[in-house]
């Protein structure tokens, strides 16, 4: 069986600068997973003695603490910073960027609607920055614009980074058609395009594709459901321990991609033990 892996995958720039970060900080914490994917993470703990920490209340005077790569609510970086903590940001310049416009435009007296998943925590950190956090709100699908009302007659929406250029079009054109002014900001990575687009791709030519990356990271589900949709055989894994045998029976190309949180060595243990099945 061949094995092909999609032109671009894995490790984005945000993560990659996040990692280095954290290898460079040793004996400190991260506020919150710094990644969404638990054998980085434990690689960081037992390389790095990099630990974390899962609530404000674990932190101590004069922690190092660094920010994960999504980003934590507004108030949370200002309680930290009153504890005396040295914060270390490693928010990726990407989340930051919905982070900066929501408080912009959210101080010239626009209604903020962001497209994402309300309880993720780049969503949430980016709600935060809202200055009226009654009128900031989340929605996932078109349809869910007809249970809001805003509160001004002008508007600013952005987009989770991972989140898919199609769907936010849809909310974008739905948007505009029922509010006169609608400010537009496409905050969804370059990154997600590329992974999204080589996976698309690359499912359209295999008998079976595989995705690798941590199961609550919503670019590694947006890759498995644009797999999937080319490709049925589409199975979404964190590491080797989770491949089937059975799978692979009277395949001949197996396609391999994975989420911007996925370390290359994930990546080859993967790839290694599908070849071991032939």
């Amino acid at each position: 069986m061949e094995i092909k892996l999609a032109s671009n995958y894995g490790f984005c720039f945000g993560v990659k600068r996040a990692i280095k970060i954290a290898e460079d900080y040793k004996n400190s914490a991260t506020m919150g997973p710094l990644i969404h994917n638990q054998d980085e993470i434990n690689r960081l703990k037992n390389d790095f003695n990099v630990g974390l920490y899962t609530n404000l209340s674990d932190v101590k005077e004069n922690d190092t603490v660094i920010i994960r790569t999504h980003g934590i609510p507004k108030n949370d970086l200002k309680n930290l910073r009153k504890l005396n903590a040295k914060v270390i940001n490693a928010t990726c310049p990407f989340v930051t960027t919905p982070q900066q416009i929501v408080k912009k435009m959210s101080s010239e007296g626009y209604s903020i609607l962001i497209f994402g998943d309300a309880d993720h925590p780049e969503v949430k950190g980016v709600q935060s920055y809202g200055e009226d956090q009654d009128d900031v709100h989340i929605i996932l699908e078109p349809s869910d614009l007809e249970k809001i009302t805003f509160k001004n007659n002008k508007i600013a929406t952005v987009a989770q980074t991972t989140k898919k250029k199609e769907k936010y079009l849809e909310i974008v054109n739905a948007l505009i058609l029922k509010n006169k002014e609608v400010r537009v900001f496409n905050t969804i990575c370059d990154a997600t395009f590329e992974n999204q687009d080589a996976a698309r791709e690359l499912s359209k030519e295999v008998d079976i594709m595989i995705v690798i990356g941590g199961k609550n990271s919503s670019n590694t589900k947006q890759l498995h459901s644009i797999c999937i949709e080319n490709c049925p055989d589409s199975y979404l894994i964190e590491n080797e321990n989770e491949l089937d045998i059975n799978w692979f029976l009277n395949k001949k190309l197996c396609g391999i991609t994975a989420g911007a949180s996925t370390p290359d060595w994930i990546i080859q243990q993967v790839v290694n033990k599908i070849k071991s099945f032939n």
